[in-house]
């Protein structure tokens, strides 16, 4: 036992095995009488020859000549131990080795070579390798979901010999793993996470096939324990197995290092590992492991609770439950972390904890690794094995909000984003998916337990962090400024769509800039989102956007001479718009926002003036703010008319068809008023033409009945 414990300390802490002095006084012990002793003065090992080797398994040798009494036999049971078949301890031979000779006589360098079968003894039967079955061990939890995973895994290790599970810490690799490999006859689990030097894989694997007891008290093996790979090697390469290698990441290179030596040499050999990121050995097949979906992620949640905290009923708190889950990305470990809080919590109270997870999933199990016990352990683990430029990038990535592209990366990031975002995705702290958006690629996003890692990474680093933000933020800002004309254009649909997915970045960019009191910046943005809000009926969105931007404003009107006159203005404008769309005539709100007829008045002053600025949007809507103070259609027909001027002066093909449109509407809305309809209705379809505008083409339709 003692000399085991030393055997297992060198080989999972050092990658090196016992010296042969240790080995053979290790053998000598087990062996009593029967091996080489020492002799009583010191002097070095008195040899054995084969003959005595073999009287030691209850025969005598022709040549060992008498057997003293109490020599010769091993104690009961041990012969069955140190061979089978075929297996003496060392190669045949007849007498001491003599100098330069091996052991038994045999010349040094030449191969080991059996007896004759007519000179062998008879061999007691062992319970040999063959006998057992792998050493996957019983789980004590159930498995919960991932039936098509398994089936995927189960298929892949049909079509290929190197299958590699990659994902977060976390994420149920190893389960998985093992759940899919507990079928096969002969498979082998070798744990690589214990292990702080790579040069230890190879004996770590040695270990986990128990080789190390099958060359001590056998020769089924000829090989040295001094070469842990050739002994693999020989070992697995007349056999059909089935080895895991579970938690590659940290020894990576020696892991696709030993995989692809075993792969090449053992027709018969297939390998299931496990990692946070590819081996990147030739033929591998890489499966990434994605977080449990809703209804597993719910029953893995329920399962564990019931275990602290019997007769638990999720549904006395299900859009809790369904919020930790949610919030956790589906996590088997943070679900089982989670769980374990219900010994004190409610679900209510650990979900409105999620802020600060990483102080709250802190009860993982005892016997695990320490760094498997904590979420934040998890995640630490992770970050430690990224390099200098990695963990740069990743903190830069924490200030995106939602998925984005590879430019937005591009534009965010310092260091050269295509290598190390792919870095990042290939060590599972990226999450990499097609963008179902137009023009295809890739789109990549943290997970949020991973973005509020890195957040508070980044927070360590404030000079980097606010560069990134301000990045950040320019890059959407010049987005929805790109964007803006297009969207009244054929272009539309495209560019709706751009817009619907990088979404959160925008509001992230526009509090950004609106907090760190860059007036400028702050309207360009909201000016430059103001027709998506309306054109995607987000109004009420929109108007909020609008009112935490003029909170930068000058109280009242700005002055004629600001810089900022019209950009301000146009602003007041279209709040009041959007105010007015998204709220109930009757409501309060709607009320509050005209309260002041000094802001109206203004406005109406300031937008009937025949420039630019009123003849484009959202200054062309200046005429409506008639009908928000309770005008009637013929207090407005007139602004309308002279915007109507207005816009062929200075306006676009777009802003003539909207205020073409508007009058329209407002003449078929006026009994008895219809001159001149025909005439807008065919210019304005002309216009549409032209412009594209999926929405303008339906307004015509709607207007011309």
């Amino acid at each position: 036992a003692a000399y085991e414990e030393g055997r297992r300390a060198l080989a999972e802490g050092l990658g090196t095995d016992p010296g042969p002095e240790l080995r053979a006084l290790h053998a000598e012990l087990l062996a009593g009488p029967d091996l080489p002793r020492r002799d009583p003065a010191g002097q070095g090992r008195q040899p054995v020859t084969q003959g005595q080797r073999w009287a030691g398994q209850g025969q005598r040798s022709a040549s060992a000549g008498p057997n003293p009494a109490g020599q010769g036999r091993k104690p009961a049971g041990l012969g069955q131990n140190l061979a089978g078949p075929g297996q003496g301890l060392a190669g045949p031979g007849q007498g001491p080795a003599g100098p330069g000779q091996g052991p038994a006589g045999q010349a040094q360098g030449e191969p080991a070579r059996r007896p004759p079968e007519d000179q062998q003894p008879p061999q007691p039967q062992r319970a040999g390798r063959a006998d057992q079955h792998g050493n996957i061990r019983t789980r004590l939890t159930s498995f919960v979901g991932r039936e098509p995973e398994l089936e995927a895994i189960r298929s892949d290790l049909r079509g290929a010999r190197l299958v590699t599970l990659t994902g977060p810490g976390g994420s149920g690799k190893t389960r998985l793993a093992e759940e899919a490999a507990a079928g096969h006859p002969q498979a082998w689990l070798a744990e690589l996470a214990p292990l702080d030097h790579p040069e230890a894989v190879p004996g770590a694997v040695v270990s986990a096939l128990d080789l190390r007891e099958t060359v001590l008290m056998t020769s089924e093996l000829t090989t040295s324990q001094d070469d842990p790979v050739a002994l693999l090697v020989e070992y697995c390469a007349p056999r059909s197995l089935l080895l895991l290698l579970d938690n590659c990441e940290h020894v990576i290179g020696a892991a696709a290092e030993l995989a692809e030596t075993l792969l090449t040499h053992c027709p018969g050999l297939t390998i299931l590992a496990t990692s946070r990121e590819p081996l990147g050995v030739p033929g591998e097949a890489v499966r990434p492991v994605e977080p449990l979906p809703p209804d597993p992620a719910h029953r893995l949640f329920t399962e564990r609770a019931v275990a602290v905290r019997p007769g638990f009923d999720p549904a006395a708190d299900a859009d809790a439950v369904a919020e930790i889950c949610r919030r956790l990305d589906g996590l088997p470990l943070a679900i089982e972390l989670a769980a374990a809080r219900l010994r004190m919590l409610t679900p209510r109270q650990i979900a409105d904890r999620l802020d600060d997870r990483f102080r709250l999933l802190t009860s993982g199990s005892r016997t695990v690794l320490p760094r498997q016990q904590t979420l934040r352990a998890v995640v630490d683990w992770s970050w430690e094995l990224l390099d200098e430029a990695e963990r740069a990038v990743l903190r830069e990535a924490s200030v995106f909000a939602g998925s984005w592209d590879l430019p937005a990366a591009e534009a965010v990031c310092t260091a050269p984003a295509t290598d190390l975002i792919g870095a990042l995705v290939d060590k599972s702290l990226v999450v990499a998916v097609p963008s179902a958006g137009p023009g295809g690629g890739m789109r990549y996003r943290l997970l949020e337990t991973i973005h509020e890692y890195a957040t508070e990474r980044a927070a360590e680093t404030p000079a980097l962090l606010a560069a990134a933000e301000a990045r950040h933020s320019a890059y959407f800002r010049d987005l929805v400024a790109r964007a803006e004309p297009l969207l009244r254009s054929a272009e539309q649909l495209p560019w709706i769509s751009r817009l619907e997915t990088d979404l959160d970045n925008i509001r992230a960019a526009l509090q950004r800039t609106a907090a760190t009191g860059d007036k400028a910046g702050a309207i360009d943005m909201a000016l430059n989102t103001g027709w998506f809000w309306w054109l995607r009926n987000y109004r009420r969105e929109g108007a909020d956007w609008m009112a935490r931007v003029l909170e930068l404003a000058p109280p009242g009107l700005p002055a004629e001479d600001d810089p900022l006159y019209w950009p301000w203005m146009r602003l007041k404008l279209l709040h009041l718009c959007l105010v007015a769309e998204s709220r109930p005539a009757d409501s309060p709100a709607h009320h509050e926002e005209w309260a002041d007829p000094a802001l109206v008045e203004g406005l109406r002053a300031a937008f009937s003036q025949p420039v630019p600025e009123t003849a484009r949007f959202p200054g062309l809507l200046w005429p409506f703010t008639i009908f928000f103070t309770g005008g009637t259609h013929e207090d407005a027909l007139a602004p309308l008319n002279r915007t109507v001027e207005n816009c062929r002066r200075h306006g676009e093909d777009w802003d003539l068809g909207v205020t073409l449109m508007f009058r329209t509407h407002m003449a078929v809305d006026m009994p008895g008023n219809l001159s001149g309809v025909d005439e807008d209705l065919a210019e304005l379809r002309e216009l549409s033409r032209r412009v594209g505008d999926r929405w303008m083409r339906a307004q015509v339709c709607s207007a011309a009945g």
